[in-house]
């Protein structure tokens, strides 16, 4: 990884942006960035490290006082990174949040935080990400370090350059952990100590599960009995087990009792059971002697009230037979009855007829038969002529709606020929106006074009003015920085030649007594110059800064006026000369034109639908006039076959009427005549039939009673009953033969049983049935508690049994666990407290102190040496992440609090250095180009900054360019490319470049 470009502004003591360009030290390698205490020399290694992770480590657990105080509140704060890796370059540029004036409603509000990051590519800078945890998700893939590692590998920030070397085991354990993300083998000691606790925890609940069950089946024997005590068993000496195996052989032996007692406890259930099932039978056997002696007294009394009603059924039996024998002279009876009553009916309807065809003038004496049949054979010719005369109006009104029809369709081929005439006309104006309307629209992309080309004209010529205006300003600085640059040039040349003039001075100055004079080597000094008007090498620098300053700004100007001169040029170009207000006047002008063409393409859309509208009337037009010529003959038609229908059906129908008002009164006439004549008839025919009718149901009714037991025709009729009566007597009878034969039989089954005459008593055998099922119920709950309690007490048994066996295996598997929790956890056995991730850390701490004792041998002549030590903390403290020096003078090892501020600073070095190998390594072997150092190197002596100096110069190679921060003097004259940290009489702080 290398920086690029830094750019700050309104962060820490910078309120202006500052820019910094590390490609400008590449050639060097080296650069130190000095400055007086407190300017700011570390905010620049912040600006870095907020840039990329959006925080500052000197910050971290206190107040974030990363916006200027010197901001003013509209003042913004930025921070701009430029870096590249082997996947491209890249720029961040972040902003922390701040207060800032409210728009609205005045106050502060807070200004949120922004960070964006941009990749370069062929076409400049792009977007990659805006938000901030995408932005983050890119950083950590691109850079491949965490902020940790950055503070290590690449800004060794000021007081974490020696915490690594003087830490203590567990502050170390920290440190490397966040380096080398080891808090995973911490999650293994972790997920390890949780299965020990869970593996204890299930086997102590196994083993309370076998207590609390074998507890469980001692008080079920101790309840009930079967400790050998009390019971029908031989006893047995009770002793208290010692083991859980004793008290379950106990237990066992127990179980052997209850089984035994749910054996005798069944036997007895069976005994009772039969005592109870025979007293039940005794008490059935009374229940059914009592209910037949009920039965037979029932009987007996059923069968005495139905003795007592045979002569009433007697005489029941009578009537049947006289309503059966009368039965059969039943149907000859209603004959003549209903005959003598037709014969009344045909009578009245005779002399009815004969009423009603005198009425109408009938010769009802006559051959009426004749007369009939040729009426209806008349009227049967003047049914055609009576339904013309009641279509007759129908059939007018079709011919007058005929004649109404031709008329119009006549009127409306007339009205069509009109319409017709008056179209070519309009289709032909209406196509003049088309063809003109289409070339008006038919210009819109030239307008569209000239339109184009005068709104680019009159932008050009609107940038002309600006230009002009700039031009005349820039010209004006421009001049003003030509005069400056002169004055500087002059004044830097006067103080030249005053120090020239003064050198004399200078050197006679720093004459001391028996001390060479630097030019001619004399001892004596007779007569030194005097320095009257001394000038620094600082005054010279200041001028020379001026000077350059006032000749870059000079260059600066002159080269924007180069390019505004360049930039007016193409514009007027642009512009072809116009001036404002002619470029607007063309403008509208070609925006009206391009409107008017506009609007002319959305007429000429109406146009081509008012001609298709016209064409297609025209087609309709001709289309209905075929259609009305043909419907106008076809009216005709139907006209001419109307009026001939009408005459044909007023002939007939005049012919037909004779002296009636209409034809259908005359036939309602004649109809009438007709159905009185066949009435008579019909009446005339009817009597006859009746009369002979009444003689024959005389004859068979006289025969019929002539065979029957009855004297005359009124006793027969008294016997009738009918088929209810008769219904209900034989099932009366019937019912009182069986009822009777059916108590017999049941009288004559319970006499054979000779039961007593007195009521039989249940009472007794109910009681004895009772006390029998009381006991049988007694022995079933008995046997039932004896086999539950044998069931449970087994099952307590078998469950602890399996339980205890099962317990082995789990104590066996709980203790190789438990042995590995605590070896890992640095417990147990593993006497030196190392737990697992400090072991990893151990062995990554080997290879850091093998990497830094490459330069701490050459750093220190060969004299010191860096040991990792696992030796044994006191008091029994985690070890195994100690560090040791080893004295190759005295042969013995020290701890690293022993050596001097000097010493200190070296080995801190070679191990910070050595550090940042291992953790790039471990970041996959990433290339690190830009490199920091934020340290004090004012605790050196001349010697040892020289080592410190060749140190630093070894990290150069391979292209790396290496920062240092230090006010030490020596090292700014040893470091000639500089960046120097100002602070400004008013506050800020400033970065310049040497």
């Amino acid at each position: 990884m290398r920086l690029h470009r830094l750019e700050v502004e309104g962060f820490g003591p910078f309120r202006s942006r500052q820019i910094v360009d590390f490609d400008a030290f590449a050639d060097d390698g080296i650069f130190l960035i000095a400055g007086r205490t407190g300017a700011g020399k570390s905010s620049i290694l912040d600006a870095v490290c907020f840039g990329l992770y959006g925080g500052v480590p000197r910050y971290d657990g206190g107040e974030k006082r990363l916006r200027s105080d010197h901001c003013e509140p509209d003042d913004p704060s930025e921070v701009v990174v430029e870096f590249s890796t082997p996947t491209g370059r890249f720029r961040v540029t972040r902003s922390p949040e701040y207060l800032r004036p409210a728009k609205r409603g005045g106050g502060m509000t807070k200004q949120a935080s922004a960070v964006a990051l941009d990749e370069w590519t062929d076409v400049g800078w792009i977007g990659r990400a805006a938000r901030a945890v995408d932005v983050a998700g890119e950083l950590d893939e691109i850079l491949q370090l965490s902020r940790e590692q950055f503070l290590q590998v690449i800004l060794l920030a000021q007081n974490r350059f020696s915490e690594f070397l003087l830490a203590g085991s567990r502050d170390r354990q920290a440190l490397l952990r966040r380096l080398f993300g080891t808090q995973r083998f911490e999650d293994v000691q972790a997920r390890f100590d949780e299965r020990r606790r869970v593996a204890e925890h299930a086997l102590g609940a196994r083993l309370a599960t076998v207590e609390a069950r074998v507890e469980e089946a001692e008080r079920l024997v101790s309840a009930d009995g079967l400790s050998g005590e009390g019971d029908e068993t031989p006893p047995e000496t009770v002793r208290a087990p010692s083991s859980i195996e004793d008290r379950l052989d106990a237990l066992r032996r127990a179980k052997a009792r209850a089984d035994y007692r749910a054996e005798r406890r069944a036997s007895e259930q069976v005994d009772a059971e039969k005592r109870s099932a025979a007293a039940d039978e005794s008490l059935a056997v009374a229940r059914d002697e009592q209910r037949a002696q009920r039965e037979r007294d029932r009987a007996r009394s059923a069968l005495e009230r139905l003795e007592a009603e045979a002569p009433l059924i007697d005489d029941a039996r009578a009537e049947l037979a006289a309503a059966r024998a009368a039965e059969a002279l039943r149907s000859t009876i209603a004959a003549v009855a209903r005959a003598h009553s037709a014969l009344a009916v045909a009578s009245r309807d005779e002399q009815d007829a004969h009423a009603a065809g005198e009425a109408l003038g009938l010769d009802v004496d006559g051959d009426l038969e004749a007369w009939t049949a040729a009426a209806t054979r008349e009227s049967g010719a003047w049914q055609r002529a009576r339904e013309l005369e009641e279509s007759a109006p129908t059939l007018d009104a079709e011919v007058r709606a005929a004649e109404e029809a031709v008329v119009a369709a006549t009127a409306r081929i007339e009205a069509a020929n009109v319409r017709r005439a008056a179209l070519p006309d309009e289709i032909a104006a209406l196509h003049t106006l088309r063809d003109e309307t289409r070339r008006l629209a038919d210009r819109g992309e030239d307008l569209q074009a000239a339109q184009q080309a005068a709104e680019l004209r009159l932008t050009a010529a609107h940038e002309v003015e600006r230009l002009r205006i700039a031009e005349i300003s820039l010209e004006h600085e421009l001049s003003q920085a030509t005069a400056l640059h002169a004055d500087t040039q002059s004044a830097l040349a006067r103080l030249r030649q005053r120090r020239a003039d003064g050198m004399a001075g200078e050197l006679a100055s720093t004459l001391r007594d028996e001390h060479p004079c630097p030019v001619c080597g004399s001892l004596d000094h007779p007569a030194p110059a005097t320095h009257s008007d001394p000038v620094s090498h600082e005054d010279i620098a200041a001028a020379e800064g001026a000077r350059d300053a006032a000749s870059q700004k000079e260059r600066d100007l002159a080269s924007s006026s180069s390019t505004l001169r360049a930039e007016l040029a193409a514009v007027t170009a642009r512009a072809d000369g116009r001036e404002v207000e002619q470029a607007e006047s063309d403008y509208a002008e070609a925006a009206a034109a391009l409107s008017s063409s506009r609007a002319a393409a959305e007429a000429l859309k109406t146009l081509d639908g008012r001609m298709d509208e016209l064409v297609a009337r025209v087609e309709l037009l001709d289309a209905e006039r075929e259609d009305d010529a043909r419907a106008l003959a076809e009216l005709r038609e139907r006209h001419a076959l109307l009026r001939q229908r009408s005459a044909e059906a007023h002939e007939l129908i005049a012919e037909a009427r004779g002296g009636f008002d209409t034809v259908a009164a005359r036939m309602s006439d004649t109809e009438a005549k007709i159905a009185a004549a066949r009435a008579v008839i019909h009446a005339i025919s009817e009597r006859a039939r009746r009369v002979e009718a009444l003689a024959e149901a005389e004859a068979e009714r006289e025969a019929a009673l002539a065979d029957s037991v009855f004297d005359d025709v009124a006793a027969a009729e008294d016997a009738l009953r009918s088929a209810t009566e008769q219904e209900a007597l034989d099932t009366r009878i019937a019912q009182h033969a069986v009822q009777r034969e059916k108590e017999r039989a049941i009288l004559f089954d319970l006499e054979l049983r000779t039961l007593p005459e007195e009521p039989i008593d249940l009472a007794p055998a109910e009681q004895a049935s009772a006390d029998a099922r009381s006991v049988w119920t007694r022995a079933v709950d008995e046997a039932a508690r004896a086999a539950g309690t044998a069931e449970r007490l087994g099952g307590l048994i078998d469950s602890a049994s399996d339980e205890q066996a099962r317990t082995a295996d789990d104590a066996a598997e709980f203790e190789v666990l438990q042995n590995l929790a605590d070896t890992i956890a640095g417990r147990g056995a593993n006497t030196r407290k190392m737990t697992l991730e400090t072991f990893v850390l151990a062995a990554e701490l080997e290879e850091i102190v093998e990497a830094a004792n490459r330069r701490l041998h050459d750093m220190s002549a060969g004299r010191y040496q860096l040991q990792h030590s696992d030796a044994l903390a006191a008091r029994g403290a985690a070890s195994g992440l100690g560090i040791v020096v080893f004295d190759a003078f005295t042969g013995q090892t020290r701890p690293p609090q022993s050596l001097s501020g000097g010493e200190t600073f070296l080995t801190s070095l070679a191990l910070a250095l050595g550090l940042a190998e291992v953790v790039t390594a471990r970041a996959g072997g990433i290339r690190l180009d830009t490199l920091f150092i934020d340290e004090g190197f004012g605790s050196l002596d001349g010697d040892t900054l020289d080592v410190a100096m060749r140190t630093l110069d070894e990290l150069r190679q391979g292209g790396r360019t290496v920062g240092v921060i230090s006010h030490v003097e020596a090292m700014q004259e040893q470091i000639p490319a500089q960046l120097t940290v100002r602070a400004l009489p008013n506050g800020p702080s400033v970065i310049e470049a040497r």
